[in-house]
C-alpha cells in the first residue's frame, strides 16, 4: 500500500505560480512511477505529468510543456508539482497518483496508477 497527500493547491491571478507537494509514505521504495493529474468540474480526470522513478524520465501534457516541472526528493518521500504561467483553464482539482507496477514507459493514463490523493484545489482567477 502507499499513501499520497497533496498539498500546496489555493488561489493565484492568472500568470502567477503554486507548487503542488505529495508526500508518500508506505511502500514507497517498491514505487516505480508518479504522475499528477487533474480534473476540472463537468470534465474527465486528465493526464499532466508523469515520472519513471527508476531513470527518472518523465513525460508532460502538451498543455503545460514549458510551464509545469515535476520534481521529487527521495529522501522525503515527495514529488513535487513546480507550475509557472498559471492560466484560468488550469483551474481544476490537482491529483498525484502511484503505481507498484514495473513499467518501461512513463504512465500517462489514470487506469495506469493504483494509489491516488485525496486531491488539492488549484484555481486561477483572470
Amino acid at each position: 500500500q502507499v499513501q499520497l497527500e497533496e498539498s500546496g493547491g489555493g488561489l493565484v491571478q492568472a500568470g502567477g505560480s503554486l507548487r503542488l507537494s505529495c508526500a508518500a509514505s508506505g511502500r514507497t521504495a517498491s514505487s516505480h512511477a508518479m504522475g499528477w493529474f487533474r480534473q476540472a468540474p463537468g470534465k474527465e480526470r486528465e493526464f499532466v505529468v508523469g515520472i519513471r522513478l527508476i531513470g527518472g524520465r518523465t513525460d508532460y501534457a502538451d498543455s503545460v510543456k514549458g510551464r509545469f516541472t515535476i520534481s521529487r526528493d527521495n529522501a522525503k518521500n515527495t514529488l513535487y508539482l513546480q507550475m509557472n504561467s498559471l492560466q484560468p483553464e488550469d483551474t481544476a482539482v490537482y491529483y498525484c497518483a502511484a503505481t507498484l507496477k514495473r513499467s518501461t514507459m512513463v504512465v500517462t493514463v489514470a487506469g495506469g496508477y493504483d494509489y491516488w490523493g485525496q486531491g488539492t484545489q488549484v484555481t486561477v482567477s483572470s
